[in-house]
């Protein structure tokens, strides 16, 4: 019984420490008025799609064209990727189309159609997004502002969602629990990970450790490329408001997102011990409550409601800074579908079988 009370004491105890610190956490630095020339870095493979919605959401940026540099990597995609980056940037000064052609240095797949465009970027800043995002309005200078906060500040991630029917919304709420804890976390002083849809990273930053092309290969490239930045000292700054918002298409079924979450499952085996540690606490906290025998009934629902209630209020916070909202019963029907994916993401990991990125396939040992 003893444990049992340290247990969930310790829980729901982290749980109002997260909360509160969400309540009270500091927002990203007020727009300087500073207008520099910046890169925005887009990574393609086999996007015809989806990549016309993140070229559209580009144009209107509120940020003055002829400081903008919009570089497409075309990497070696074997639909009309290309074909509609083409016929979309007819006339736009500020968009240019690049074809990975061969590898740099030790870098692979979207790490190298990266380094590509690292390299052919001309200006202090680069803003990295995916093919199948779309940014707000106000996305370049509020990453700017964070960027400008400290001299020393080398990588800013901002916050995504994802949009669509039932099942694409329960993706978004995903990726607004995750990436805020991570937020939360950061605020804190502790170094987790960036997101590479959604990233600001200087140039003396990115200079400072060779670039893409100096790294070891890696299916999660924007966490190694993270902690090497981070291993330099440079500071780094995870926002989470709505000019910062990054909306991405979702994936279409529990296949396609298993295998993204396979490979996700690749990348936090390196995770930092202080979110391992929080993640599997909280994964345990259903071995511990569904054990057989060890609390009664009625213990068990009001502990499990409460669980609810701080997951669902969380979410609602979370969604109000980044200026969206969702119903209650989604915001409950999170819980469940929680619960099974987890299941299954262990379960799919676990079984014999390659991981798809980017329609490549690599082994578990690779990178």
């Amino acid at each position: 019984m003893l444990f049992l009370t340290i247990f969930f004491g310790l829980f729901f105890g982290l749980f109002v420490l997260i909360l509160g610190r969400l309540l009270f956490s500091r927002t990203a630095p007020a727009d300087s008025g500073a207008r520099p020339r910046v890169s925005i870095l887009v990574a393609a493979r086999n996007e015809q799609d989806t990549i016309e919605r993140c070229l559209t959401s580009l144009c209107r940026l509120q940020y003055p064209p002829e400081l903008l540099e919009i570089l497409i990597a075309d990497d070696a995609s074997t639909d009309n990727t290309a074909a509609v980056v083409e016929r979309f940037i007819e006339g736009k000064p500020q968009f240019r189309l690049l074809r990975v052609r061969h590898q740099l240095g030790t870098a692979r797949g979207k790490s190298n159609a990266l380094a590509y465009l690292c390299r052919a970027a001309s200006t202090d800043y680069f803003l990295f997004t995916d093919a199948d995002m779309a940014l707000h309005p106000h996305w370049v200078q509020t990453m700017l502002a964070a960027a400008a906060s400290d001299e020393q500040v080398g990588i800013v991630t901002g916050i995504t969602t994802a949009a669509g029917r039932r099942f694409g919304r329960l993706q978004g709420l995903d990726w607004l629990f995750g990436l805020n804890i991570i937020r939360v976390l950061s605020d804190l002083g502790l170094p987790i990970t960036s997101v590479g849809n959604n990233m600001l990273v200087t140039r003396a930053a990115y200079e400072s450790i060779g670039g893409y092309e100096a790294l070891a290969f890696s299916i999660t490239e924007d966490l190694q490329l993270f902690s090497r930045i981070v291993g330099q000292g440079w500071h780094f700054r995870n926002l989470c408001e709505t000019c910062v918002l990054g909306v991405t298409v979702p994936q279409p079924t529990t296949q396609h997102l298993l295998r993204q979450r396979k490979r996700w499952m690749k990348g936090a085996v390196r995770l930092p011990a202080s979110l391992s540690l929080l993640f599997g606490f909280y994964g345990m906290f259903y071995i511990v409550l569904f054990w057989p025998g060890l609390l009664a009934p009625a213990v068990l629902l009001g502990i499990y409601g409460a669980k609810i209630i701080c997951q669902t209020l969380f979410l609602h916070l979370t969604l109000r800074q980044v200026g969206r909202c969702e119903s209650l019963g989604l915001l409950l029907l999170y819980e469940p579908y929680l619960c099974l994916l987890s299941v299954a993401v262990v379960g799919y990991t676990l079984w014999p079988g390659h991981i798809w990125w980017k329609e490549r396939q690599y082994q578990w040992a690779e990178g």
